[in-house]
């Protein structure tokens, strides 16, 4: 079986990889929302041409008023559910190929486009995969679930959830090799109060509430300006960082005049010290298997005598997020904490067969040993009871993802589709 499906996929190769540069090609990104396109014309866009596709290939076709869509394998009812995303990030900067124009660099095994990895590759992995295993007679009861707003929240998952049943089991290819089965809580609060008149008139760091500021910018009353630089980390991993905001405001704690705004700020470095990325000094650091708790103070904005900043908590499944978020209150104040995100914890029983199945497909056609990841992060199946991701990123692969020069590799694109093939003919 195993031996039909990689000859089945080997030659319908560059059948693939063309239909993966139809769909680069569209440049999905969230635009303004109009009647029958909730995300924008172009992530709509992306929806028409895979459910067409899939109509071409013989599937099933169900389009949840182009929020998403899906397209099953026959009429069996579906007990396994392949969720990807065909939105796309912007392009951004830095690009040496054009970003929406698939480029197939024979030389380095790369397929470059924006999407290549996150997560139009993937979705072409799986359609081929149920084209394969349809051809072949080998699976039934599959439904690929197409979305169209992960980039930006997710509403599109929201809806059709709420439109339509979801299978028994699900899994993304939207994150890393082998399983990720443990997902933190999540927690965004934003954080408000006056500020103390003083030397001190603006302070701006941060743009990104998930994100380590890498630059904090303050202005003084008799017109000076103090720069601190830092580096950019993910909100979930921010010990790679350095916060320049939180840098900041030790500086301002041990250099403003004495007075009510350097008690003000000696308060806030003294909660978010520099440095520190467990949340201890807020008193809410905690760990179990699925990791520390981290606390980032992401984002700060004071102009005309008043704060407004952002703080990103992720927390591990000991934890409660309305404990966490009582013990924050209880020492910011007088600051006023809104709660903007409680997101629970994420977790699914790694000893469950169909995990077990997931790794011995991992560990068959990899030759690497398998195993449950737990990440700070929160992947498309967050909210779905029992998802898990099930690649597409592989160990030791930086695919560039949402930055420039994005790219799958052909092999690994090849292997994306034989495992999920083997995990449609494996769940029944």
């Amino acid at each position: 079986m195993r031996e039909k499906i990689a000859e089945w996929l080997n030659a319908h190769t560059d059948e693939m990889i063309a239909d993966l540069g139809e769909l680069v090609a569209i440049r999905s990104v969230k635009g303004a929302s109009a009647p029958g396109a909730p995300f924008g014309a172009e992530p709509k866009r992306a929806l028409d041409w895979m459910l067409d596709k899939c109509r071409q290939y013989g599937f099933l076709v169900d389009n949840a008023d182009n929020y998403a869509g899906s397209a099953d394998l026959d009429e069996t009812p579906a007990k396994l559910g392949i969720l990807v995303h065909l939105d796309v990030v912007p392009a951004g900067d830095g690009w040496m190929h054009e970003p929406f124009q698939l480029t197939d660099e024979p030389e380095t095994g790369k397929l470059i486009g924006r999407g290549t990895s996150d997560d139009k590759g993937p979705a072409i992995a799986a359609l081929y995969a149920m084209r394969a295993v349809r051809e072949l007679g080998l699976a039934k009861g599959v439904r690929l679930i197409f979305g169209t707003d992960e980039e930006n929240g997710s509403a599109d998952l929201a809806y059709y959830m709420s439109h339509r049943n979801m299978p028994a089991h699900v899994i993304t290819p939207d994150g890393d090799y082998p399983v990720i089965t443990t997902e933190k809580g999540m927690i965004r609060l934003k954080l408000t109060a006056d500020i103390p008149e003083g030397d001190l008139l603006t302070l701006k760091a941060g743009g990104a509430v998930n994100a380590v500021p890498a630059a904090a910018l303050a202005t003084f009353r008799n017109g000076t300006q103090r720069k601190r630089m830092g580096k950019n980390a993910h909100a979930s991993t921010p010990e790679l960082g350095d916060n320049a905001l939180t840098g900041m405001l030790q500086e301002l704690s041990e250099t403003l005049p004495d007075g009510a705004q350097k008690t003000f700020f000696g308060q806030m470095a003294a909660c978010f010290p520099y440095g520190e990325t467990d949340g201890a000094s807020l008193g809410i650091a905690d760990e179990d298997m699925s990791g520390k708790l981290t606390c980032v103070l992401s984002v700060m904005d004071i102009a005309d005598g008043r704060m407004k900043a952002h703080c990103d908590i992720r927390f591990p499944l000991c934890c409660k997020g309305e404990d966490i978020i009582t013990a924050v209150q209880g020492k910011l104040a007088p600051v006023q904490c809104e709660t903007i995100l409680c997101d629970a914890p994420h977790h699914v029983d790694e000893d469950s067969s169909f995990i077990q199945m997931l790794l011995r497909i991992y560990e068959a056609y990899t030759g690497e040993p398998g195993e449950c990841l737990a990440i700070g992060g929160g992947t498309y199946v967050h909210h779905i009871e029992g998802g898990v991701a099930f690649g597409a990123v592989f160990p030791g692969t930086d695919v560039n993802m949402h930055g420039a020069e994005e790219f799958i590799l052909k092999n690994h694109l090849l292997l994306d589709a034989q495992m999920l093939a083997a995990v449609m003919t494996e769940t029944f």
